[in-house]
């Protein structure tokens, strides 16, 4: 299946979306949509862009959640965004733990490899917002045209982590409203700049 392959949108979940946990989240009682997150998806999907939900889980992994339970957190994610006029087009997660090694947890690219390899997507065009310097490593491992960093979650922290690995992302914003309006307005510099 194909997407509009230039305007791609991949969105880290916890502390990007919801809220973020020292616990994990480990149920629908303990999502929280960060606010003005669903206004940003709903934004995104009317300007054409199709948001794909790459995500680290490793709740999964060591035994805290079911897998069952994961897909039944992002099948009400989901919902609740299309209820809100937006669209989550699909989400692709690491379930394993840091100590396994995998090629699927961020700042390893596997994750955006996949949905590029599903749906054709041009790395290149498309842009990784995340609140952790795991994210905008794992865009610019993958090769994706922009990164930016949210402040929300444990992005201040990242900031700075970033600077000093001189690896600071394309743009850094307050949250995930302020980066839907940012990616908008840099969309239209690439289509007048093609």
């Amino acid at each position: 299946m194909r997407i509009p392959i230039e305007q791609v949108v991949f969105l880290d979940q916890d502390g990007v979306i919801n809220q973020d946990s020292t616990e994990y989240v480990k149920s629908w009682d303990e999502f929280h949509f960060i606010p003005g997150s669903l206004e940003a998806l709903r934004l995104l999907y009317e300007k054409g862009f199709c948001v794909i939900v790459i995500t680290n889980q490793s709740a999964v992994g060591r035994g805290m959640i079911t897998m069952k339970t994961l897909m039944n957190m992002h099948i009400k994610m989901r919902k609740a965004v299309r209820k809100a006029g937006g669209k989550i087009y699909d989400v692709f997660f690491c379930p394993h733990r840091p100590d396994e090694h995998c090629d699927c947890r961020k700042p390893e690219p596997g994750l955006i490899l996949q949905a590029q390899e599903e749906y054709g997507i041009v790395l290149s065009k498309s842009i990784m917002v995340g609140d952790n310097g795991k994210d905008v490593m794992a865009g610019k491992n993958a090769g994706v045209g922009k990164t930016v960093l949210v402040l929300t979650g444990s992005g201040a922290a990242a900031q700075n982590e970033l600077m000093k690995s001189g690896t600071p992302p394309d743009f850094v914003a307050e949250d995930l409203l302020d980066a839907a309006k940012w990616i908008i307005k840099e969309r239209l510099k690439w289509i007048f700049s093609e």
